[in-house]
């Protein structure tokens, strides 16, 4: 039983590290999902040009969404009036890290990494946006964003908001998007991300794969291979690169992991290339692969050049073992990712029951991966001309709509429109 120990004592100490960072995280998403607009977002990022696109970018680096939940923010930012640019450079810059995933690297990896990886996506993004409007698709007609208001952002609409904003509680409304939402939209990859650096450092000797992964094109490219069709958020990256440095990778290849994992995988490059066309979609892939690249080149031609006072990533859960401070912060997140289920509740609207079938329209909604997804699909779905109330089941990837709707057939649409799929339940 010793190897069991050892595994969990090496998942509890890094919880214990990323804990305080990652609590405070929590608390400032919270505090961002209710002071930034959707008036805001319609006023600056419409237009063609630079600014535009500086400010998506500027606004996707600090928010805490994985590269599913940006999706539907991402169009609900094009149907607002964003430019296809500006939409561009957030949907690429957002994923890549947030303010909760700053401060957890900077927890297990240190100030060198926390830095490095909200500049490589505020790069990225400007480079993207820029280069879309450059060069991306122009033939509006082949895409399925239409000009109408916005059914959602995530800047101040649906996907961030909850029923006690719309009430006026906004602290309320802070705490439970930043203690309940996000952490219950994170908790599953965080976990698993925990338990595989748990599993390496704790099976697997230092350095055993140094051959492959410690620098150089070979090892750049493999984690690129790695981490573009991985799902994988920005915060739960974080333990898995710890885990890949362990077994020998280089920070720059582990710096590619960081960029590339979070910034898209395979469920969204289909939807990439629905929402911008097929051109910006091929640029957007581009510019990831590129700003990974560079900056895992970068960070290790760096390295050699002068120290950068990297954590060794094989004595620091020692040092830990100790620390009283790292066990309360673990035990903290832990109950705060165990409650965000307790107390989460699926996307609502309206006041009949969801046992009401009368004038009742059920939907399959495939693609759906997190709380922004369910938000995002009912604020459509309660657009269109007749609906009374809807329920997102997120877990059952169904969508209960009631009302008097015309023809249900604009609700399949409605919710296409954000990129995922749907049909109606046959009898519902």
């Amino acid at each position: 039983m010793d190897w069991l120990t050892t595994i969990l004592l090496n998942c509890w100490l890094v919880l214990g590290e990323m804990g305080p960072y990652l609590l405070l995280g929590f608390a400032i998403a919270g505090a961002m999902s209710v002071l930034v607009s959707a008036a805001w977002v319609s006023r600056h990022l419409g237009g063609r040009g630079m600014m535009p696109v500086f400010k998506a970018t500027v606004l996707g680096v600090p928010l805490p969404l994985c590269s599913c939940g940006v999706i539907p923010v991402s169009a609900g930012l094009r149907r607002q009036g964003a430019s296809r640019g500006a939409t561009g450079a957030f949907l690429l810059a957002t994923p890549e890290t947030g303010v909760d995933s700053m401060l957890a690297t900077y927890a297990l990896l240190g100030p060198v990494f926390a830095v490095l990886r909200p500049l490589v996506a505020l790069v990225g993004g400007m480079m993207c946006g820029l280069l879309i409007n450059l060069w991306g698709e122009q033939d509006e007609a082949k895409l399925n964003i239409v000009d109408q208001p916005a059914a959602t952002s995530c800047a101040g609409g649906d996907c961030c908001a909850t029923d006690d904003r719309e009430h006026g509680n906004r602290f309320v409304a802070a705490a439970r998007y930043g203690f309940v939402t996000l952490p219950r939209d994170i908790a599953v990859h965080l976990l698993i991300g925990v338990v595989i650096a748990g599993l390496l450092t704790a099976l697997i000797e230092p350095n055993v794969a140094a051959r492959w992964l410690g620098g150089g094109w070979l090892a750049m490219l493999l984690m690129m291979a790695i981490g573009l069709p991985l799902y994988v958020c920005a915060t739960g990256s974080i333990p898995m690169a710890v885990a890949f440095m362990h077994l020998g990778a280089s920070p720059g290849a582990a710096l590619v992991f960081l960029i590339a994992g979070p910034a898209t995988n395979a469920a969204t490059i289909g939807v990439t290339w629905k929402l911008l066309g097929k051109r910006s979609a091929i640029l957007y892939l581009l510019v990831t692969a590129a700003t990974a690249l560079a900056a895992g080149f970068g960070i290790d031609a760096l390295g050699s050049a002068m120290p950068l006072h990297l954590p060794d990533v094989h004595h620091e859960h020692a040092a830990a073992v100790d620390n009283w401070f790292n066990h309360l912060s673990a035990a903290a997140l832990l109950v705060v990712l165990a409650g965000s289920f307790f107390f989460s509740r699926k996307s609502h609207s309206g006041e009949k029951s969801v046992n009401d079938r009368e004038h009742q329209t059920v939907l399959n909604v495939l693609g759906m991966t997190c709380s922004h997804c369910a938000a995002a699909v009912a604020a459509a779905l309660r657009q269109q001309a007749g609906v009374v109330s809807v329920d997102v089941d997120l877990a059952g990837k169904m969508a209960v709509v009631r009302g008097n709707v015309a023809d249900p057939s604009d609700l399949v649409a409605a919710v296409e429109q954000l990129g995922y799929s749907a049909a109606l339940r046959e009898g519902g």
